[in-house]
């Protein structure tokens, strides 16, 4: 088996007809772990203007570059932003802290100093920038790990998103997308199985007509290789500790109550609407 398909391999946890070719960018790509424990090796200004170039390389609607980044280096900051998620202890211990933000601000403000109406403050606009900024962190995500550096996307920081916006000083028309830590690792982390191509994509028209039996196939895999335990079961208190929690079971777990519902009050009150 070659370097490639035992990669892909090891993502699906299947066998999956794939060219034979490897370069790192692939390399780099297929191989990507989550990584939630970093030493305390610090990351220097240059290496930081580097992966922060590879972000500003992504894609952008239109070229409006409707996002924004804050790095968080400092310590403290670093902890207040950590105690709004307490569950995740990396974002405090990693020695760079990044959050990414859709940014509806600045070309407002530009509409503003060429004497221009902005008449785009609507759903499609807030998304774009959503995806520009999604963009981004995948770009420094894979030029991060290209270096040795590991990295975690963070959603949970919108848990508290008034909070968030309160430390990091948020404007109306920014909003936090999501954090991502950025570090040395200190372990070598592990690799997360994907849902196999079968169901994820589709040729010429959509269709899940053999979700339930494909779904199956990956439950079992997945049980076989990394055993859901206790602490990572949802919602134990409402639907009990499982024997067997499938993939399927957690994320229906999870969705089967209401997440981060303030979000859309919170664009609101800064200012952008979703209509």
């Amino acid at each position: 088996m070659s370097e490639t398909e035992d990669l892909v391999r090891n993502r699906y946890g299947i066998d999956v007809a794939v060219t034979d070719q490897m370069n790192e960018t692939l390399r780099t790509i297929l191989s990507h772990r989550t990584c939630r424990t970093y030493t305390d090796e610090d990351i220097s200004d240059e290496t930081l203007n580097l992966l922060l170039a590879c972000a500003q390389s992504s894609p952008t609607k239109s070229n409006l570059q409707q996002y924004s980044i804050i790095v968080v280096r400092d310590p403290g900051l670093r902890r207040k932003i950590g105690d709004l998620v307490p569950s995740m202890g990396w974002l405090a211990s990693a020695p760079v802290a990044l959050i990414f933000l859709g940014d509806l601000r600045r070309i407002r403000k530009l509409a503003e100093l060429r004497d221009h109406d902005y008449q785009n403050n609507n759903a499609d606009t807030f998304m774009n920038g959503a995806v520009d900024a999604a963009l981004a962190m995948q770009n420094l995500i894979t030029a991060a790990e290209s270096i040795g550096l590991g990295t975690c996307p963070i959603s949970y920081v919108r848990n508290r998103i008034d909070d968030l916006a309160d430390i990091l000083a948020l404007p109306d028309g920014v909003f936090p997308i999501a954090g991502l830590t950025l570090g040395y690792r200190a372990d070598a982390g592990y690799t997360a199985m994907r849902l196999p191509q079968d169901i994820v994509i589709h040729h010429d028209r959509y269709d899940d007509s053999d979700l339930a039996d494909v779904i199956e196939d990956f439950d079992d895999r997945g049980h076989q290789r990394f055993a859901l335990p206790p602490e990572k079961q949802r919602h134990t208190d409402k639907y009990g500790v499982l024997e067997k929690c499938t993939w399927s079971e957690n994320v229906s777990r999870q969705l089967s109550l209401p997440e981060r519902d303030g979000f859309a009050a919170y664009l609101k009150r800064k200012g952008i609407d979703l209509d």
